[in-house]
């Protein structure tokens, strides 16, 4: 698994759940219903201080898992693909999407 954090624009259905998003210049569809989750955050290291009421996005992350197919064949896969495992978190206050996370645990290794 690599973790690290890169911008990707991500569309969402009217409920804020991702349906799909472009990174590195591909596009891909959320092929299984993503799963939600918060995770808290060192955010004193970040900010200097936290307004009461300003939990969502200061203190908590919002995290996504998604399942991501291409949207359009890559070039030279005959064969259906496996889906890529993604974790992406937005940013409450700017509605910016980060891609945290590649899960690969699944892929074949190659020697």
């Amino acid at each position: 698994m690599g973790m690290f954090s890169e911008s990707v624009d991500v569309d969402c259905t009217a409920d804020g759940e991702p349906r799909g998003l472009l990174w590195a210049g591909q596009s891909y569809t959320v092929c299984t219903e993503p799963v939600r989750w918060y995770e808290r955050r060192q955010w004193w290291a970040e900010e200097t201080r936290a307004p009461l009421g300003s939990g969502p996005g200061v203190v908590d992350h919002e995290i996504w898992r998604v399942q991501v197919l291409p949207s359009t064949p890559v070039r030279g896969t005959e064969t259906a693909e496996e889906p890529l495992t993604l974790d992406l978190t937005r940013h409450i206050r700017s509605g910016r999407w980060r891609l945290l996370r590649i899960h690969d645990a699944l892929r074949p290794r190659t020697a």
